[in-house]
């Protein structure tokens, strides 16, 4: 039984229908995707919900897979009794969370990328922009995660733009998940290369 005073961490967020048997694309927030299918039991939250168990709704992932295109660096999650599209509308806008305590254990130099969410980055003392969310690099019919590819982080700049920052070990200088701030050493020209157009933003 959940103890109404633990805290929980946020696995994924979920947009929309994506299918019509149910599925629902969602943003991923975590850098384990492959854990909906080894830990299929989660709970479903609104994202303003105060933290009690009574607010959770346990839930069951039947399938999951990482999609390719415009989706890419997001996941397509199915949950059992939810077959239909308008019972993935039901659910649509919820947080997938668990408790803290079912994080799955890091290597010491590890962190969690819902832990980084909102944290400021900076290229030097250059403040870049603000982590809203992360891309995984995957094969091109996006089933398999790519381990040697550095997440992307996908931050949103100063100016509005969207920038996106491979997350590699050779570019971290330092995380202060504190004081929420990423102190990082990037390669000169990296961030205009990987600015995404205006064109593509939303997308």
């Amino acid at each position: 039984m959940l103890n109404d005073a633990c805290s929980w961490v946020v696995l994924a967020h979920l947009l929309r229908p994506q299918g019509r048997k149910g599925e629902l694309l969602a943003e991923l927030l975590t850098d384990f995707p492959e854990r909906f299918k080894h830990h299929p039991c989660v709970f479903l939250a609104h994202p303003e919900f105060k933290g009690t168990s009574a607010e959770a709704r346990r839930a069951e992932v039947t399938s999951s897979w990482l999609p390719v295109g415009r989706n890419k660096g997001r996941i397509v999650l199915q949950f059992a009794g939810v077959d239909s599209i308008s019972a993935a509308e039901s659910i649509a806008g919820l947080d997938v969370i668990v408790p803290h305590e079912e994080r799955l254990p890091l290597e010491s130099d590890s962190v969690y990328i819902s832990d980084m969410i909102g944290s400021a980055v900076f290229d030097g003392l250059v403040q870049v922009g603000f982590v809203e969310g992360v891309q995984f690099p995957t094969t091109p019919d996006g089933s398999t995660r790519l381990e040697d590819a550095a997440p992307l982080l996908e931050v949103r700049s100063v100016e509005g733009n969207e920038i996106l920052v491979p997350f590699a070990k050779a570019f971290i200088a330092k995380i202060d998940l504190q004081a929420r701030r990423i102190e990082m050493k990037l390669p000169s020209g990296l961030l205009e290369i990987n600015k995404m157009p205006d064109s593509q933003e939303g997308l």
